[in-house]
């Protein structure tokens, strides 16, 4: 009897998505391999380093063996700082029981869609956004719902278009402040109007899923305001951040949760034991004393400023060529401009509309910018797609870092000024690479 073909990988996985951040890493290696420089402004990576007190701290626990298995909720020690900070900054009183530290801020993302919905159920979710909210949808089975944000309202979320989307099968609802990819900081009154919706259209068992990584880097004086902190709310919550963009510490990777009950911080915990044992307890230690420095707040201070002034002379610089409009982000530290009249006079809408259907499928034209820039313009930035595509047909935008130096990113924009001007080189792009590279 002949064996039974099989495919090799279970159908879901290629129901997984991936975040382009890193994705266009090899095209990046490829034009560097070329003997081309790249200015990269595709990864949302502060340039500047760990604290050197954050430093002697894991070397010293280093040092000291602390290297070993440890609890897998988390160091109680780092869970009693991060409940000090709920209190200081959200004036929430927090048990360290309902904290579970993860290996940096994605897993709650992907592990709260696991845990809380079932196959049918709605998360509804930011987009433009984070990649890995829409993503992980589709790997679980759940129905995507994405909460569209506007140019013209600012990138904020609407209470209107929220209760517009909230249904009986709703389970998880996403929100970001400030936002990655726009930039977009929530006033008081805003989140007031979104806990007034959700409290009103949505059973206790909903439960609100707030990103907050870049809570420390706002802009003009704001202040970040978490809707944990408004009434009715906290039980209902689950507060996220970490330690990759404050501290500048992306690859150590410590990030966390706040649950609203000590059982689901238990259930969360059975996921660390499943997946990771524990978190690496030295790196835990450092992140304590990164809560606890009396120097943190004024390092803090200091990496806001350098990131105010760099996206005040970008965007001036941005709005100032053709074709291009960029609202001033409130937070984070990313720029997200309009390229909507760039495609128009490059001629790019016109050839995405030529391509054939299965390359069209697989990129849009602020995607085919995007790598028409890196390859023959040699400056590496992110489609709008890159952030949620259900939806996204005709927005045409791209993202930017800052987290570089400034004469990184003005380097950047000229590099995309002249892709703008290359109508010639876009043209040949198109008909030499399109196949290739979209």
């Amino acid at each position: 009897m002949a064996l039974q073909i099989r495919s090799l990988f279970a159908d879901r996985i290629g129901q997984l998505g991936t975040e382009n951040a890193f994705k266009i890493g090899p095209h990046i290696v490829a034009v560097e391999n070329s003997g081309k420089k790249v200015v990269r402004l595709n990864l949302g990576e502060p340039d500047f380093n760990l604290p050197e007190y954050v430093k002697d701290e894991i070397k010293r626990q280093l040092d000291l063996n602390n290297t070993h298995y440890c609890d897998p909720k988390g160091l109680l020690s780092l869970r009693q700082a991060i409940a000090k900070q709920m209190q200081s900054m959200r004036s929430l009183t927090v048990s360290p029981e309902r904290i579970v530290v993860f290996p940096g801020g994605k897993p709650s993302i992907g592990f709260c869609q696991e845990v809380y919905c079932n196959r049918g159920d709605e998360v509804i979710y930011p987009s433009p956004g984070f990649p890995i909210y829409e993503s992980f949808t589709r790997y679980l089975g759940v129905t995507p719902v994405p909460m569209h944000l506007k140019e013209e309202h600012g990138f904020s979320v609407s209470a209107d278009e929220l209760s517009r989307l909230i249904t009986e099968k709703t389970k998880l609802i996403i929100l970001n402040f400030p936002s990655n990819p726009t930039g977009g900081v929530a006033t008081l009154e805003q989140l007031e109007a979104l806990a007034d919706v959700i409290k009103r259209k949505c059973s206790p068992e909903v439960r609100v899923y707030s990103d907050e990584i870049y809570e420390y880097i706002t802009f003009d004086g704001c202040k970040h305001v978490s809707i944990a902190s408004l009434p009715g709310m906290e039980q209902r919550t689950i507060i996220s951040s970490g330690f990759s963009k404050t501290f500048a510490w992306t690859g150590g990777r410590i990030g966390y949760a706040v649950f609203p009950t000590e059982e689901e911080a238990n259930v969360f915990k059975n996921l660390n034991i499943n997946y990771f044992s524990c978190i690496p307890p030295f790196n835990q230690e450092g992140a304590r004393i990164a809560l606890e420095h009396p120097q943190s707040p004024a390092v803090i201070e200091k990496m806001v400023a350098t990131f105010q002034h760099r996206r005040d002379v970008i965007v001036r610089k941005l709005n100032e060529i053709d074709g291009i409009t960029c609202l001033t982000p409130g937070g984070a530290f990313y720029l997200f401009p309009n390229i909507g009249g760039v495609c128009q006079k490059l001629g790019v809408i016109d050839a995405y509309d030529r391509l054939p259907a299965a390359i069209r499928q697989r990129t849009s034209p602020s995607g085919m910018f995007q790598m028409f820039a890196l390859y023959n313009h040699q400056v590496a930035v992110m489609d709008r797609n890159s952030f949620g595509k259900i939806g996204a047909e005709g927005q045409h935008y791209l993202r930017l870092s800052s987290a570089s130096e400034l004469s990184v990113l003005e380097e950047g924009v000229k590099r995309i000024e002249a892709a703008i001007q290359d109508k010639h080189g876009f043209a040949s792009f198109i008909a030499d690479r399109a196949a290739e590279l979209l």
